[in-house]
């Protein structure tokens, strides 16, 4: 509080008393204020104060869909009193998406954005999917296999995914272009999510995902940087953030083993193995500054197999993580 002293020196006894009186007043209401904006941060929830880029934290709901599958009322629930407040979709656990959407209400979370599917030509079930949801984003998250058929396991075995050509990166991106403009006219915006087999070669050096970001419209089609996938294949997140700042508005946050090389292989043997937040090798600080700086609106934890702990306690291991960023 401001001291008595400073207030200038009056001509009278009586107006000095007065001045006084008044300063006196206004410091008491100043400090009542003061006090009452303590209090109430001291009891925000922690996911207000205490977040890599002062957002909400959020959490892919892939990274609990066994826990949604048993219960998922209740796993919305515990997610919320975990600390999370946003969540992103991927599947609905076997229910529509309206009525998975009461159940996310009912938990006080947020869903903000939705992993949906797209087909080639019609998408109005995956922006009727979004809105019931009550998304602002609509996310493709396996668009490469819209291009080029998802293989079959063989005798059991992990399917083999051929590298992804040049030419399925143009048909990508025009693919791309066609959803984002659509996505705007249903009132919607249209997100393409990476994983690492983006990252193959290109004849010129380049990378496939660089096409991608190149052959698009800026305006609608932006993207959400899984800086897990980049990073497990050899690319960074800082780059991408500081190079194509307003194009990302989510990011996913995860952790992978400790790994002998960079890989795009996404299944099958010499696929990165997950991890609890902090327990692998991939360092954020320097990443979440740069998403901040590139616009990120929203960021979601998320996890890859295999899990040390239940789906759940995983989750609340990334929680406290993420919110060990003050």
């Amino acid at each position: 509080a401001a001291s008595l002293a400073a207030v200038k020196p009056i001509q009278t006894e009586g107006t000095e008393r007065m001045n006084v009186m008044m300063t006196r007043r206004k410091l008491l209401k100043l400090s009542a204020k003061l006090g009452a904006a303590a209090t109430a941060a001291s009891l925000a929830p922690r996911s207000l104060w205490a977040s890599p880029m002062g957002l909400p934290i959020g959490i892919q709901l892939y990274a609990v869909k066994g826990a949604l599958q048993k219960d998922p009322a209740g796993t919305l629930k515990r997610l919320y009193a975990i600390g999370y407040r946003e969540v992103e979709t991927a599947g609905y656990a076997g229910m529509t998406a309206a009525a998975f959407s009461k159940l996310i209400h009912d938990a006080k979370l947020h869903c903000p954005s939705a992993h949906v599917q797209f087909g080639k030509t019609d998408f109005s079930k995956a922006f009727a999917d979004a809105h019931a949801l009550g998304a602002q984003y609509a996310v493709s998250s396996a668009l490469a296999f819209t291009i080029i058929p998802f293989p079959a396991p063989v005798h059991g075995k992990p399917p083999q995914i051929p590298s992804l050509t040049e030419d399925d990166f143009k048909r990508m991106a025009d693919l791309m272009n066609r959803i984002g403009k659509a996505a705007r006219a249903a009132g919607l915006t249209y997100a393409y999510h990476n994983h690492n087999l983006e990252f193959v070669r290109m004849p010129d050096g380049s990378y496939g995902y660089d096409l991608l970001l190149k052959q698009t419209d800026p305006d609608t089609v932006k993207f959400e940087g899984d800086c897990g996938w980049m990073v497990a294949a050899g690319a960074s997140p800082v780059h991408y953030f500081e190079s194509y700042p307003g194009r990302y508005r989510m990011m996913h946050v995860k952790d992978f083993a400790t790994m002998a090389h960079p890989t795009t292989v996404l299944i099958g043997p010499g696929h990165p193995e997950g991890r609890e937040l902090g327990h692998g090798f991939i360092k954020y600080g320097p990443i979440f500054k740069a998403a901040k700086a590139a616009g990120v609106q929203h960021a979601f934890a998320e996890q890859e197999a295999p899990f040390a702990h239940s789906e759940l306690e995983s989750a609340k291991i990334d929680y406290d993580y993420l919110a060990s960023f003050s």
